[in-house]
């Protein structure tokens, strides 16, 4: 089953006169939509987009797994285990906020900053918190989050070019630019497809794209988390 849900289709938030723009892809703050919670492990996809010197201010999480893809400019990132680093395009960001973690994240740069942040709820709430940064993760390498059960494929396409979507019970496909075709499907950039039982399917660049891929396992119960 394919699920396409389109770029236009995203709940709207952030702080504009701040300069943070924000496009939700699940249910998120006060646009609650108990038929939209999440998707296997996934329960958060957030774009964010921050004018130079914009921000989110020191803010908690706990109970959940935070992967951030940078799209545009660099992304400033501090939390309260002591980490401080600068994420770039093509970089892998993963936050494990275990029982609780603070963090701060900002467009200290020239220019414009985009980038795609997404949550997963642990197999397992608790423990200590974590930290990790993947530079340059090469095509299609995968990047695993073995405690949401999840797999991300960052995949980068030419015009005519094909790529597997993973066979998984939880397969999250999302559009950061380009144009790709997915069975009968054309997606741009911002739409996702939610695909359950995927089997034998094909992304095709129908333009440059740049996809992310989540394969999940698992659709527990989503403990208490911010």
């Amino acid at each position: 089953m394919v699920d396409v849900r389109r770029s236009g289709e995203r709940y709207p938030g952030g702080e504009p006169e701040a300069g943070i723009q924000s496009w939700h892809a699940f249910s998120f703050g006060p646009h609650y939509d108990p038929d939209n919670l999440r998707f296997g492990a996934l329960i958060a996809c957030n774009e964010e987009r921050l004018a130079p010197g914009a921000g989110f201010d020191e803010h908690p999480h706990s109970h959940t797994e935070i992967v951030t893809w940078v799209v545009e400019g660099e992304l400033t990132h501090r939390d309260s285990t002591g980490h401080e680093t600068r994420v770039r395009p093509g970089d892998v960001q993963r936050l494990s906020s275990a029982a609780g973690v603070r963090h701060v994240e900002r467009n200290d740069g020239a220019g414009p900053l985009t980038f795609v942040q997404m949550w997963l709820a642990p197999l397992r709430p608790g423990g200590e918190p974590s930290y990790e940064i993947v530079r340059g993760i090469a095509d299609s390498t995968p990047y695993a989050v073995p405690g949401a059960g999840a797999m991300l494929h960052p995949r980068r396409l030419a015009a005519g070019e094909r790529t597997a979507v993973p066979d998984a019970p939880y397969v999250y496909v999302h559009v950061v630019r380009g144009q790709v075709r997915l069975a009968e499907d054309r997606l741009g950039p911002g739409d996702a497809a939610r695909i359950t039982d995927a089997r034998d399917l094909e992304l095709l660049g129908e333009s440059a794209a740049e996809v992310l891929l989540w394969e999940m396992s698992n659709a527990r119960t989503t403990p208490e988390r911010t």
